[in-house]
C-alpha cells in the first residue's frame, strides 16, 4: 500500500510555524545595509547624469532617445514621477515601446514618453521645473538624494522578493540532488507519461494546467508537484498559500487523481495555524525549508 505524505497535527504545525517565523525575523534584523547602499550609490549617479545632461531636466524632452536608451537612466526617469510610474504603466500611457532599438528608431515616440513622464512630474522633488526657473544647489543635492532613496528601496524590496523565492527553489533543488535525484529538462506534463521518472525532477514546469515550481518523481512512481512559498506576513500567506498552492492542489488533484500524484508546499516566512491547516485540507502536504530532513524522509518512504 502507498503511503500518503505526512499530516502535522495543529500543534506539530504550530512548533514549525513559529521556528519559521524567528528565522524570518533573525533575517531580516540582521540582514546588512550594503545592498541599499549599492543601489543607491548606483542610482544617485544616475540621476546626477540625468540632470546635469539634460541642464536640470531643462533640456529631457530635447535629449528623450539619448536618456532613454540607457537602461539606468530609464529608470531614473520613471522615478522622476511621482508615484514612480512602472515599465508597464508607462508603456500604455505612452503607447510606447521602450527598446533602445524602437526608442532610438522613433524620436517622437521616445519625446513621447518624456511628456507623459513630466506630465506627472513631482513638484516637491523638483520645484524649479514646475516654477519655471534655474534649481538652487541644495534642490538638486535634495532631488537626487531623495530620487536614489526611492529607487534604492523599490529595487531591494523587489530583489528580496524575488531572491527568496529563488533561493528556497535552489535549496530544494540542492536537496534533491543530495539524496539522489537527477534534474532533466522543462517540460509541460499534459499527462504523466511526460512526468520526471523516479528519481528525477524538473524545475518551472506546466504539470497540467498550472504551473508547478518543481515537479518531483518518487521513488513508487508517483509524482509530486512542489510549489515553493515564502510569505512575508500573515495576510500574504493567504494569497500565496491558500489562495495559490491550494488551489493548485484542487486542480492537480482533480486532473490526475490521489493515487497518482502528491501536491507539495515547501514553507518560509510567515504563515497563520488556520490558514495551514486548511491547506493540508485541500490535499495540499506541508514542509518547511528550515527541515528538509522531512522532505527526505518522506521521500525515503516511497522507495
Amino acid at each position: 500500500m502507498l503511503l500518503g505524505p505526512p499530516v502535522l497535527t495543529a500543534e506539530e504545525l504550530e512548533v514549525d510555524r513559529v521556528k519559521a517565523i524567528d528565522i524570518f525575523r533573525a533575517e531580516r534584523i540582521e540582514e546588512p545595509l550594503e545592498e541599499y547602499l549599492k543601489a543607491f550609490d548606483d542610482y544617485s549617479m544616475a540621476v546626477r547624469t540625468l540632470l546635469k545632461s539634460t541642464r536640470n531636466l531643462a533640456d529631457l524632452e530635447a535629449k528623450a532617445c539619448d536618456v532613454l536608451t540607457k537602461p539606468n537612466l530609464l529608470v531614473a526617469c520613471r522615478y522622476l514621477a511621482s508615484p514612480a510610474v512602472s515599465e508597464d504603466d508607462l508603456k500604455v500611457l505612452a503607447d510606447a515601446r521602450l527598446s533602445p532599438t524602437r526608442l532610438q528608431a522613433d524620436e517622437e515616440m521616445a519625446r513621447r514618453v518624456i511628456r507623459t513622464i513630466l506630465s506627472v512630474l513631482d513638484p516637491k522633488r523638483f520645484p524649479w521645473v514646475h516654477r519655471n526657473r534655474p534649481a538652487e544647489d541644495d534642490e538638486l543635492a535634495i532631488a537626487i538624494n531623495s530620487t536614489a532613496a526611492l529607487i534604492a528601496t523599490r529595487r531591494v524590496m523587489t530583489d528580496r522578493a524575488n531572491g527568496s523565492k529563488n533561493d528556497q527553489e535552489g535549496a530544494v533543488a540542492d536537496f534533491l540532488e543530495s539524496v539522489g535525484f537527477r534534474e532533466v529538462a522543462t517540460r509541460t506534463i499534459s499527462n504523466l507519461s511526460l512526468a520526471p521518472r523516479a528519481g528525477e525532477y524538473c524545475k518551472e514546469s506546466i504539470f497540467g494546467s498550472r504551473k508547478a515550481d518543481l515537479t518531483v518523481g518518487l521513488w513508487d512512481g508517483r509524482h509530486m508537484p512542489l510549489e515553493c512559498k515564502v510569505s512575508n506576513s500573515s495576510t500574504n500567506s493567504i494569497k500565496r498559500l491558500n489562495n495559490d498552492a491550494a488551489v493548485k492542489a484542487k486542480i492537480w488533484l482533480r486532473e490526475f487523481g490521489t493515487a497518482q500524484i502528491i501536491p507539495a508546499a515547501m514553507l518560509a516566512g510567515v504563515f497563520k495555524l488556520r490558514n495551514l491547516q486548511a491547506a493540508q485540507q485541500d490535499g495540499l502536504a506541508l514542509f518547511w525549508a528550515h527541515d528538509l530532513e522531512a522532505l527526505a524522509r518522506f521521500i525515503e518512504s516511497t522507495r
